[in-house]
C-alpha cells in the first residue's frame, strides 16, 4: 500500500488541512509552532503508530469567555490517498485506488474506514464486530458462495454483496488486515539529539522485519488467530454479562487485538572512548549525540537499500502461494540539521536523496534549512503557518495556474534566479527587463535607500522577454505575494514583446497598472512631464558626462553634457550613448549591461539617480515593510 497524499482534521492546530503530498522527498517549511511536529505526528496516527490524547484534539474556539475551557471538536480524522498493489487488490477486493482514514471521536478509540459503497443492510457495514459463526449466518442467510469457510474470504463475499446492493457512499470499517498493510512509518528526531532513539526506531524496524519472516509468520500468525478467537469468545461472553446488568445499554461490544510482533522494548547504547570505561548516552556531550545519530540513519539508509535488492530478487516457490510485496517505507526526519555544522549539514541532504531514490521509499523532512527547502522542485515544499492560531498550508506550484505550468514553474523560477527559500518567505519581487537592469537596479537601490534589496526584503529577476516570467509573477500575485514589474516605456511596442498592453491584460487583467511600472511615462499622464522611452534616457545629461569622464577617458578631450544631449530624439539613445562611448574612448563600455553597471557604481549622490526611479525604489520599499 502507497500513500500518495494526506489531509488532517481536528488534530492540535490542523483544523483543516488537505493535499499534503508523500514524495521523495516532501520538505515541511515554516517558522516554529507552525503546524510541522503536529503534521507528522498526524501522519504518524493515520498509519497507525500514535496514540491519540485528549490534548490532540482541536479546539473548537480559541475565542470566547475566558473563564471557561472551549471545547473540543467531535472528531479528528486523517485521510490517505493510497495506491493498492496487484496482491492488496486481489486479497481484499478492493480497486487500485482507495480512501482511507483514522479516526477517533471523544471516547479517544481509533477506528479505520475505508470509503466505499454502504451497504443497505447495516449488518453488512461493520463486519469485524462478527465473529467467524456469525459471518457464516450471513452468508447462508443471503444465499452467497464464498470460495472458502476462512473469515477473511466469508468478509470478502459479504463486502462485495454489501456494495452491490447499496444506494450511497461514505464511510464505511475497513476489511480485516488491511490495516496491516499500511506503509512503515520510520521517524528520526533531529531536535531531540538522542541517538538511543534512533537505534530503537531502526532496530525495531527490523525486528519487525524478521518477525514477517515467512519461515517465522506462519507459526506466529497461527498462535495469534488462535488466541485471538479464543479472547473474541471469552469478550463475547463478557459483553453479553455488561448488556444483562446494564440493560440501558443498547450495544457492548470488544474486539481483541492480538499481536506478537510488538516484544521489542529498548536497546540502550552505550559508548566508551577508553577500554572498560562505558557510559550511556546521558552522559555525553551534544556533539557526540549529533554525529551518532547521524551515524544510525546512515546504517538505516543502507539497510533500506538492501531490502530493495532482496525485494527484487525475491519471488515465490512453485506451487506455493506468493508473498505480500514489501509496503512503502515513509521515512521521517524532523529538523535532522539542527545544530549541525556545515559538513555535517552536507551529509545530511546526501543522505536525504540517497535514500530518496530507493524505488519504495518515500520521505517527510520538517526544516528550518535554505539548503534543504532549496533541494527539492517547489511543488514538493509545503510551507506552514499560523492564522489565528491555526495552521494553514501554502503550496507553490500545486494545481493553481493549471498542470502544464504548474510542472515547469519550479523550472521557470530556477531560470529566472528565484529559489524556493526565496519564494517562499520574500516579501517582495521585482522583476525587470533584463541583464542591465538586474546589475544596474541592486546598486541604485542601495544609494538611494542606503541597503541592499536582500535587506529590504526584495526578491529581483529579470524578464528576458520570457512569458514564462510573466506566468510566475501571475502566481506570485494570485498568492498574495507583492509584486512589481519595472520596464521600459518603449517595451509596449516592441514585436513579439510580452510587455504589450494586451499580454498583459491577459496576464493580469484590468489590474495590469497595479503591477507594472513603465520608466519613462510621465506620472499620470501629466502633460507637463517629458516623455522618455527607457531607463537610459532618464539621468540628465550632465551625470552621463561627469561619469563618462571618470571611467571612458575621451581621447580627444571631455565629455560635455551637450554630447549626450545631441543624442536625445535621434532613434534608441543607449545604443547611441554606447556607440559613441565604444567610438570615442579606448575604455568604452563593451555593452549597454555593462555600460549601465559601471555607471550605477561610479554614482555617489542619491540626487543624481533619476527622480522617477528614487519613487519606484521608495514604493518597493513600503511594500516590502
Amino acid at each position: 500500500m502507497h500513500l500518495n497524499s494526506f489531509g488532517v482534521s481536528g488534530f492540535r492546530s490542523l483544523t483543516a488541512v488537505a493535499d499534503i503530498p508523500v514524495r521523495k522527498p516532501t520538505i515541511l517549511a515554516g517558522h516554529n509552532d507552525g503546524g510541522k511536529s503536529a503534521l507528522l505526528d498526524a501522519l504518524a496516527f493515520l498509519l497507525g503508530k500514535h496514540a491519540l490524547v485528549e490534548d490532540d484534539r482541536t479546539y473548537m474556539s480559541i475565542d470566547g469567555d475566558s473563564e471557561s475551557a472551549p471545547a473540543r471538536c467531535e472528531e479528528s480524522s486523517v485521510e490517505g490517498a493510497f495506491t493498492l498493489d496487484a496482491w492488496e487488490q486481489d486479497q481484499f477486493d478492493l480497486p487500485e485506488h482507495v480512501r482511507l482514514r483514522r479516526c477517533c471521536g471523544e471516547a479517544l478509540i481509533p477506528r479505520l474506514e475505508i470509503w466505499q459503497p454502504i451497504p443497505a443492510d447495516e449488518r453488512l457495514r461493520d463486519l469485524s464486530q462478527h465473529l467467524a459463526p456469525a459471518l457464516k449466518d450471513l452468508v447462508k442467510e443471503l444465499g452467497l458462495s464464498p470460495s472458502s469457510p476462512r473469515k477473511q474470504d466469508l468478509e470478502r463475499v459479504l463486502r462485495r454483496y454489501g456494495r452491490e446492493h447499496a444506494s450511497s457512499e461514505g464511510w464505511v470499517s475497513a476489511p480485516s488486515g488491511l490495516g496491516k498493510r499500511m506503509p512503515r512509518y520510520l521517524p528520526f528526531d533531529g531536535k531531540a539529539a538522542r541517538p538511543d532513539d534512533a537505534v530503537k526506531t531502526t532496530l525495531v524496524d527490523r525486528f519487525q522485519n524478521h518477525m514477517a519472516d515467512p519461515e517465522l509468520k506462519g507459526r506466529l500468525t497461527a498462535i495469534e488467530d488462535e488466541v485471538q478467537d479464543r479472547l473474541r469468545i471469552d469478550a463475547k461472553s463478557l459483553c453479553d454479562h455488561i448488556q444483562a446488568r446494564c440493560p440501558d445499554l443498547q450495544k457492548v461490544s470488544v474486539e481483541p487485538d492480538v499481536s506478537f510482533q510488538q516484544g521489542f522494548k529498548a536497546a540502550p547504547l552505550r559508548i566508551a572512548r577508553r577500554a572498560g570505561e562505558a557510559v550511556g548516552l546521558d552522559r555525553t556531550g551534544l556533539g557526540s549525540n549529533r554525529r551518532i545519530s547521524l551515524a544510525v540513519w546512515e546504517w538505516n539508509s543502507e539497510l533500506l537499500a538492501e531490502e530493495e535488492d532482496t525485494a527484487a530478487t525475491a519471488g515465490a516457490c512453485e506451487g506455493e502461494a506468493p508473498e505480500p510485496p514489501p509496503v512503502q517505507t515513509i521515512v521521517v526526519y524532523d529538523e535532522p540539521d539542527t545544530h549541525l555544522d556545515y559538513t555535517h549539514q552536507r551529509r545530511i541532504m546526501e543522505l536525504i536523496r540517497t535514500q530518496s531514490k530507493i524505488r519504495n521509499v518515500s520521505m517527510l523532512v520538517a526544516t528550518h534549512s535554505m539548503n534543504l527547502i532549496d533541494g527539492v522542485d517547489i511543488s514538493d515544499v509545503v510551507h506552514l503557518k499560523l492564522e489565528n492560531h491555526r495552521t494553514v498550508v501554502e503550496r507553490l506550484g500545486a494545481g493553481l495556474l493549471g498542470d502544464a505550468i504548474d510542472e515547469h514553474l519550479g523550472k521557470i523560477a530556477a531560470a529566472v534566479g528565484l529559489r524556493n527559500s526565496v519564494l517562499l518567505h520574500e516579501r517582495c519581487f521585482l522583476a525587470v527587463e533584463g541583464e542591465t537592469e538586474q546589475r544596474a537596479f541592486p546598486l541604485l537601490f542601495r544609494l538611494c535607500q542606503g541597503l541592499s534589496l536582500q535587506a529590504a526584503g526584495i526578491a529581483l529577476w529579470a524578464c528576458f522577454n520570457n512569458e514564462g516570467a510573466l506566468h510566475l509573477a501571475r502566481y506570485l500575485a494570485k498568492q498574495g505575494r507583492t509584486i512589481m514589474l519595472v520596464v521600459d516605456a518603449d517595451s509596449r511596442n516592441v514585436r513579439k514583446g510580452i510587455f504589450k498592453a494586451p499580454k498583459l491584460t491577459e496576464f493580469f487583467g484590468s489590474d495590469a497598472s497595479r503591477y507594472v511600472k513603465f520608466l519613462g511615462e510621465p506620472e499620470n499622464n501629466a502633460p507637463q512631464q517629458e516623455k522618455y522611452n527607457e531607463l537610459e534616457e532618464l539621468f540628465h545629461d550632465d551625470v552621463w558626462a561627469r561619469v563618462a569622464n571618470k571611467i571612458w577617458a575621451r581621447t580627444d578631450g571631455i565629455w560635455q553634457p551637450d554630447d549626450f544631449g545631441a543624442l536625445r530624439g535621434q532613434g534608441k539613445f543607449s545604443e547611441a550613448v554606447q556607440e559613441m562611448l565604444q567610438m570615442g574612448s579606448e575604455s568604452g563600455p563593451g555593452g549597454k549591461p555593462e555600460m549601465m553597471y559601471e555607471l550605477a557604481m561610479t554614482l555617489d549622490d542619491p540626487d543624481d539617480v533619476p527622480e522617477q526611479l528614487r519613487e519606484v525604489f521608495k514604493r518597493l520599499r513600503e511594500l516590502a515593510s
